[in-house]
């Protein structure tokens, strides 16, 4: 009787290892068809890409059609889908164990993910349609593209990689743009009535924009103006100059790799 009780258990044990197995073989081939890049992964990407596009048809209409409602619904559905699956296999891309599980929902390409979804809900619900800025949100399904882009993907490396100095190149425009308002605004009181208007015009000032709705007319004030101006080139050009030669150095490595393989 024992040892009929123990190959039993044996074979019990030996069906739940199987299973284990079964379950950790299909989300492997699930997370290579959602994150690999070739094959029948490649051909997934190109149609998750073509659904992002087709997701922002209905932003270039004001009125709403069956046709855009299905497209709309359709397109959330496979992203939804989409989410939970990349959620499902977190712990082979962050390496984390059950943890990623946990970490996933906070990473930046879910968050995004998480916000081109709710905006169907405002659809879908009466009382969250006067929460017309989840409209907003679908806009941000253009950004999914970059997980289907390899030059995309290259350019957020290049930020993620220069995240220091580009932020150094923020804070310094900030501070810029900052002190010239201040200064504008206690030199041209009477042209700007709050300091919000001064810090508009200093933003305008430091693009290059000029939209001309606000402007100096004193000589102090455009003495002041021209020094934005030219100030603001300068502060303009150092991003374009790092995301510059960080692209670069992204070619280079990329090179080098292919060359190697």
């Amino acid at each position: 009787m024992y040892g009929v009780t123990a190959v039993v258990q044996c074979v019990m044990s030996a069906t739940v290892r199987a299973r284990a197995v079964r379950r950790s073989q299909v989300r492997q081939r699930l997370y290579n068809l959602l994150n690999g890049d070739e094959g029948l992964a490649m051909w997934c990407g190109r149609v998750m890409t073509v659904l992002i596009i087709a997701s922002l048809l209905p932003l270039c209409f004001k009125e709403s059609s069956p046709i855009l409602e299905t497209i709309e619904y359709g397109c959330v559905l496979v992203f939804i889908v989409d989410y939970l699956a990349r959620w499902v296999t977190a712990d082979l891309k962050l390496r984390k164990g059950a943890l990623s599980f946990a970490i996933y929902p906070f990473t930046p390409m879910a968050i995004i993910d998480l916000l081109s979804i709710l905006p169907v809900f405002n659809a879908l619900n009466d009382a969250l349609r006067t929460l017309r800025v989840l409209r907003l949100f679908r806009a941000l399904r253009a950004f999914k593209l970059i997980r289907y882009s390899k030059s995309a993907s290259a350019i957020a490396a290049v930020f993620e990689k220069q995240r220091e100095a580009l932020l150094a190149v923020l804070c310094l425009a900030i501070c810029y743009i900052l002190v010239s308002a201040l200064v504008i605004f206690n030199v041209e009181p009477e042209t700007f009535n709050t300091f919000f208007d001064a810090v508009y015009w200093a933003v305008v000032s430091l693009t290059t924009v000029g939209y001309g709705d606000l402007y100096p007319s004193s000589d102090v004030g455009r003495a002041i103006a021209m020094i934005s101006s030219l100030m603001g080139v300068a502060v303009v050009a150092l991003p374009s100059g790092i995301i510059t030669a960080g692209m670069l150095d992204e070619l280079r490595g990329d090179g080098g790799m292919n060359d190697e393989s």
